[in-house]
């Protein structure tokens, strides 16, 4: 008998030993799994003792198979169950650990049989059950991740057609997706203009952060400024907006409507678009926190006049950004002046400025109303290129020297 064909042989009676354990080997991998896998011990009972413990004797079985030369196993199982764990919304490192476990359970009890004399045979079952092993990840990788692509389709599909009102039951049917009773929508968008894919890297972090509060219930549709995302409409608008907050910019500006049933969605979906288009300030805003912008906003005959007040500070710096800031500082100067990194008595000579070229005082109780008007419509207004030496609000121009030193009336 030649050596490989000694090995061969001796690798599976080895490999036999295990035959009359596979029922004791699948109960101790379920036990590691629960041990050493983070939230494997919160999966249903059912799932771990019956279908997962099934699972891992298919693949011993397999093994076993392998070694005896016999046609291999249907893979087909491991595809089925890595798809129901993407669905579930198991991580997919938690699933791939899931079978390195069971590979170290079967390893483990093939080294306290090996008898003296037959370390090549456990050498050879090591390969075996290695490759095996890489054979099951790649096909098991390859169907979640396919799952997760068609969950994150149907997804979106539904996402657009709730938004679009385009008959979203039907829709969930055909992807075995439910509809919640009513949905929490809301509009995401950078403060500042911004790249597509800067976008959408924005709207995945915030993404990542609400699927844990909505259990995974979360749907999304992705746009050039950022997005629509709906969740349970039962979820508080408090902890979405803790959810969202955050110290490292860029935090997104939110706008937040919700619809008592699937069929309001598109009339959520736009307000809450219109709620983030007027904000002017990262974080979550409800209507009533800019019911007078988004008001003004909606006007069509008269947008046009209002919008022009603003035109005779084009092409003076600073002075656009020194009424954004003053109104946003309520009247404070020296808050306004800190804000625009200038001294007081240049937001002073600004303002008179401003004055003098508009003939509307921003220190009067009617100058606020009509600029801050203005300024929400400047906000919404399609983007373009600025006119040389204007500035958007909140942003102000460099101001010149003399602007800062012109004195001001005490």
């Amino acid at each position: 008998m030649s050596q490989s064909n000694a090995a061969r042989d001796g690798a599976i009676r080895l490999a036999a030993r295990l035959e009359p354990r596979v029922n004791h080997l699948a109960r101790v991998i379920v036990e590691r799994q629960r041990d050493e896998i983070p939230g494997f011990d919160l999966l249903p009972e059912e799932m771990r003792d019956v279908e997962i413990a099934a699972t891992a004797r298919h693949a011993i079985r397999g093994f076993l198979r392998h070694v005896q030369g016999l046609p291999d196993i249907d893979i087909g199982v491991f595809k089925e169950r890595a798809a129901e764990r993407a669905e579930e919304g198991l991580p997919l490192v938690q699933l791939l650990r899931g079978y390195h476990v069971g590979a170290e359970v079967v390893l483990d009890m093939l080294s306290e049989l090996a008898l003296p004399g037959e370390q090549a045979a456990l050498q050879s079952l090591t390969r075996i059950q290695l490759r095996a092993l890489q054979a099951v990840v790649e096909n098991v990788t390859e169907a979640y991740l396919t799952g997760v692509a068609d969950q994150q389709g149907a997804g979106r599909e539904l996402a657009r057609a709730l938004i679009r009102g385009e008959r979203p039951a039907e829709v969930a049917a055909r992807h075995g997706l439910s509809l919640e009773s009513g949905y929490l929508v809301l509009s995401l968008r950078t403060p500042e203009p911004q790249t597509p894919l800067a976008a959408r890297r924005l709207l995945r972090r915030a993404l990542a952060r609400l699927a844990p509060l909505a259990e995974g219930r979360v749907l999304s549709l992705p746009e050039d400024y950022g997005g629509c995302v709906l969740l349970p409409s039962r979820i508080a608008l408090d902890a979405v907006a803790e959810q969202l907050s955050s110290r490292r910019p860029p935090a997104p500006v939110v706008g937040a409507a919700t619809a008592d049933s699937p069929e309001g969605v598109p009339a959520a979906a736009e307000r809450a678009r219109r709620i983030a288009a007027v904000a002017d300030t990262p974080g979550l805003h409800r209507l009533r926190d800019v019911l007078l912008e988004y008001h003004v906003a909606a006007a069509t005959d008269s947008a046009p006049e209002l919008g022009a007040l603003l035109e005779p500070l084009v092409g003076q710096p600073g002075l656009t950004a020194t009424v954004a800031a003053f109104l946003d500082c309520d009247f404070d100067r020296r808050r306004t002046a800190q804000v625009l990194d200038v001294h007081p008595n240049t937001v002073d000579n600004r303002l008179s400025r401003v004055t003098e070229l508009t003939g509307i005082d921003p220190r009067t109780a009617r100058g606020v109303q009509l600029l801050g008007a203005a300024l929400t419509l400047h906000r919404v207004a399609p983007p373009g290129p600025p006119p040389a030496g204007s500035a958007r609000p909140g942003h102000p121009a460099t101001p010149s020297d003399d602007d800062c030193r012109r004195p001001a009336s005490p």
